[in-house]
């Protein structure tokens, strides 16, 4: 097998595990910021869930759980959450590198393309598709994250709950965050969730 061959078969080769080097966290990672245009959440899951098999999807719906209560991006904070869990502080910067070299570079170049031809109708028209797809990307995303969470009935009260009071009531994050992580605990302890 080839120098490319080799290289490309640790790029996509699905095992059951976590990543083995630093050099594998970081390669994973930079495929999921390379890729995410419209969104991360949609090619996090597809890398560490589908092609990489580095998480089940219920630890991957537990983990962005996690790293959505914490301030910050969610997939930021989880490749740091993440990045800990299999290779300590090393982990957490190879992770958070991989993850935001390419993308930061892009934004820079992409923001000065855009300041400079901003006025032209066909690169609003493109802005507002790209926007289209990252919704539908997220859309997607967000039914594969509730597929694990549907097996417990008690648990789609709860997401109703939290929809109604954020969604529907309009209530603060700062009122409504503290409340459900006091009821999905004590939930959490009765196995209900």
């Amino acid at each position: 097998m080839t120098g490319i061959g080799l290289l490309r078969r640790f790029l996509t080769e699905k095992r059951n595990g976590p990543p083995r080097y630093l050099a594998e966290l970081f390669l994973g990672f930079l495929a999921i910021g390379t890729r995410s245009f419209g969104g991360v959440m949609p090619w996090a899951y597809r890398v560490m869930v589908e092609e990489r098999g580095w998480l089940t999807p219920e630890d991957f719906t537990e983990t962005i759980g996690l790293c959505q209560f914490l301030p910050g991006p969610n997939i930021g904070n989880a490749s740091i959450v993440l990045g800990k869990r299999w290779f300590g502080i090393s982990g957490s910067i190879v992770a958070a590198l991989g993850l935001y070299a390419l993308p930061f570079l892009w934004v820079l170049t992409f923001a000065m393309l855009y300041s400079k031809y901003a006025a032209y109708s066909t690169v609003r028209a493109l802005v507002t598709g790209v926007g289209a797809a990252g919704a539908g990307l997220f859309i997607a995303t967000a039914i594969k994250l509730a597929r694990p969470l549907a097996k417990k009935p008690a648990t789609l009260v709860f997401i109703a709950g939290m929809f109604l009071a954020v969604g529907v009531g309009r209530m603060s994050l700062l009122y409504v965050m503290p409340v459900s992580l006091l009821v999905a605990y004590a939930a959490a302890r009765r196995a209900l969730l």
